[in-house]
């Protein structure tokens, strides 16, 4: 018998258009003769829809849908609420959720709370791992303790939270007495690299610091490294080891690999052989799996690094729910690997139910 998986894409975050994008692939890659597919599109507004076609994910038009699709937080329902336009209300039932949700509200562990509550079992990492790992002042407090033993470091960094920004003056002197030109300027929440610049001075560095604080209250001003910008997936969790993928190398077409860089340009280039320095590649596929099990990951997270001529590598961030685009390096490093993105999918599937029968324990 078929059972239900529900994939929930769109979202409020800043990486709406993304997700929607990841959605349609992963909905693509889902083996139907298994499941039954119920997508869930959650507006820029918060309304949660349903929707039928997978050419109106692609195309946008599954805003319109008159079809309200809730998830149920009653745990002894583990259902959809689905409401016609009519008003006939039909409970739908869920055996397991796939979020296909980037940034806030998505990727925080907000949402994963409401699985939790509704005791339906999904994809990807907890409420703990998945809030730390989207706050990347708490990454870095808790990659920190296992850098050395992992073999890596960490970036040069300054926080800024949004009440200290009022008195610029002294944000500007704590960074200087901290870091040289240029720097980088990160919302704490944030993916994709929304809000994200690089500052050669200090005015720059101003307007690096309210524009990142257009996404967040907590914003990060880290040193500029010059090297390779790489990523490394990681998959396992739970009854299953956590395992690497190989390491993928980014060549952006821009100055950095921002949002319009990864999305809209199609000079951006991802390579899933690169020649590194040294034994890097394989201190970094050592070093993501260290990091994720030390942020308590689960099913599959992204790991990024930077690598220096030298061979010194760098634990830039994590991502836990990683793009599955069609230029995304998670599914495209798995794939290098010899595993294509329909088994991925389904392996990410039967993960989810894995740690569910852990629980019940």
């Amino acid at each position: 018998m078929k059972r239900n998986i529900a994939v929930i894409f769109g979202g409020r975050s800043s990486e709406h258009e993304v997700s929607c994008m990841s959605a349609a692939n992963i909905i693509s890659w889902i083996d139907k003769s298994r499941w039954n597919i119920i997508p869930i599109g959650i507006t820029k507004e918060g309304r949660w829809l349903n929707t039928e076609k997978l050419e109106s994910i692609r195309d946008g038009s599954w805003v319109d849908s008159k079809v309200t699709a809730e998830l149920s937080p009653d745990a002894s329902r583990k259902s959809v609420i689905m409401t016609e336009p009519s008003g006939e209300v039909t409970d739908v039932p869920v055996d397991v959720i796939f979020p296909a949700l980037h940034g806030k509200y998505g990727e925080d562990g907000t949402i994963q709370g409401l699985f939790e509550i509704a005791d339906i079992p999904y994809v990807g990492c907890g409420v703990l791992s998945s809030a730390v790992c989207m706050d990347k002042f708490y990454t870095k407090l808790i990659v920190d303790s296992i850098a050395g033993e992992a073999g890596v470091r960490q970036a040069e960094y300054v926080g800024i939270r949004e009440y200290e920004a009022r008195d610029m003056d002294a944000v500007v002197r704590k960074v200087e007495e901290r870091l040289s030109y240029p720097v980088f300027i990160k919302p704490s929440r944030s993916g994709s690299s929304c809000g994200v610049t690089k500052a050669l001075d200090r005015f720059q560095l101003m307007e690096g610091i309210e524009r990142a604080l257009e996404y967040d209250s907590k914003v990060l001003v880290e040193e500029f490294i010059l090297g390779h910008e790489v990523e490394c997936a990681v998959f396992g969790g739970g009854f299953q080891k956590p395992v690497a993928s190989g390491v993928g190398e980014i060549l952006a077409a821009a100055e950095f690999y921002d949002y319009d860089a990864k999305y809209n340009n199609p000079n951006s280039v991802t390579v899933t052989d690169p020649v590194l320095p040294g034994n890097a590649t394989e201190v970094i596929r050592r070093a993501a799996v260290r990091i994720f099990n030390a942020l308590d990951c689960y099913g599959l997270a992204r790991v990024d690094f930077f690598v220096k001529e030298s061979g010194e590598v760098i634990f830039n961030e994590i991502n836990t729910l990683p793009g599955f685009t069609a230029i995304s390096m998670y599914p495209k490093l798995w794939e290098a690997a010899g595993v294509p993105p329909t088994e991925l999918v389904e392996r990410l599937i039967d993960n989810a139910f894995e740690r569910y029968k852990e629980t019940e324990r």
